[in-house]
């Protein structure tokens, strides 16, 4: 028997993850704008290899077992009937609400319109772009921004290509300064120009932009990998502002339940939990959400023997990071208890991510064969 309604919005990673966890406890609906699933691991090298151009989509339609896949918009969530109300007029009662629309990415990374067709004619786009720049340039030296770097480098190995970044590292966030020195001697071994220090804005004339510093640097072509906006705009506009933070994050307690809400969750890039905004994060703090919402829905009338207690999220300071060079060559970070990451090298990264991008293990997620 299937105990409650669980409403979730957003069917990215941490949606997707937790819709299926639930799917044989409670009535699920998981509520997306998009009719399939975006991988959005895949995207940057759909944006730059025309054969890449359809991996990132997969249906949702073999998902959920028991549940059910709603193609809206929702705009605003009526605490006090406890229901989420779709553009149409449509109103999703729920017993549990779980908020997981994400963030909003640069292209390529981006989900462009409501189809698959239309995301497919902006990575045709940037394809024909890059086939034919002579200089790109890439804002940002974090793991998007190095990767998508490699990817342009090894479409165009007779293109000038820049990375241009506002750190004095690479990676910054990874945790190790040897992987910083990694992809840096790997973006240069490859004649990739790298400039650190580098704060780019666009400059007054079309094609060009400055740095900090005042230098002009002209390019054909610009991708800007300087981070992502938290999906959330569409809370402050329906009257919930005050679930916001600063930065438009949803604040969230411990158990990741929206702060004053015991029935309302939030998880993966869309909360406060952890500035690692990163898919094995999200896909964490799905299974522990997860685990919370059983919790919720048996507390009532269970006897405490079979009560389940609650779970704590506890954000992981340092997590392993996979960066890839293309699909044959990459780096992964090891966070080591004590002392620094580990750096494995191709190997290992090209097996776990960089060939194919974790592309079957997400098809086989959503019901799909591998391939």
């Amino acid at each position: 028997m299937r105990d409650g309604d669980i409403v979730v919005i957003g069917g990215g990673y941490a949606g997707v993850r937790l819709a299926k966890r639930l799917d044989a406890t409670a009535r699920v609906t998981l509520v997306d704008r998009k009719e399939v699933f975006f991988h959005r691991i895949a995207s940057l090298r759909a944006g730059v290899r025309p054969e890449w151009s359809v991996t990132p989509f997969i249906p949702y339609d073999r998902l959920l077992r028991e549940g059910r896949m709603v193609v809206g918009k929702a705009v605003r969530v009526d605490t006090g009937a406890r229901q989420v109300v779709l553009a149409t007029g449509e109103r999703l009662p729920y017993d549990v609400l779980v908020i997981a629309t994400g963030a909003d990415y640069p292209e390529p990374a981006r989900f462009t319109g409501t189809t698959p067709e239309e995301t497919i004619k902006s990575f045709a786009g940037h394809q024909r772009k890059v086939a034919t720049a002579g200089h790109v340039l890439v804002v940002g030296g974090g793991p998007s921004g190095v990767e998508l770097a490699a990817e342009v480098r090894l479409a165009r190995p007779d293109a000038r290509v820049t990375l241009a970044h506002a750190g004095t590292a690479l990676l910054n966030s990874a945790g190790s300064e040897r992987a910083g020195r990694r992809a840096l001697a790997w973006l240069e071994s490859h004649d990739v120009e790298v400039r650190l220090d580098s704060f780019m804005s666009p400059g007054n004339d079309f094609g060009t932009y400055r740095d900090a510093h005042g230098n002009v640097m002209e390019a054909d072509l610009s991708f800007w990998a300087t981070g992502t906006t938290p999906n959330t705009l569409w809370l402050r506009l329906a009257g919930h502002g005050d679930w916001l933070n600063a930065s438009g994050h949803i604040r969230v307690d411990r158990r990741l339940r929206v702060e004053g809400h015991t029935d309302v969750f939030a998880v993966g890039d869309v909360n406060d939990a952890t500035e690692l905004k990163i898919t094995p994060a999200a896909l964490a703090q799905a299974d522990l959400a997860a685990h919370n919402i059983r919790a919720h829905l048996r507390s009532s009338g269970s006897s405490a023997r079979h009560r389940r207690e609650p779970r704590f999220y506890r954000p992981a300071q340092r997590t392993p990071l996979i960066v890839p060079f293309g699909a044959a060559d990459g780096l992964t970070v090891v966070p080591v208890p004590g002392g620094e990451s580990a750096v494995l090298g191709s190997r290992t990264s090209v097996l776990a991510k960089a060939k194919t991008l974790m592309t079957p293990y997400m098809r086989r997620q959503l019901g799909y064969t591998a391939t």
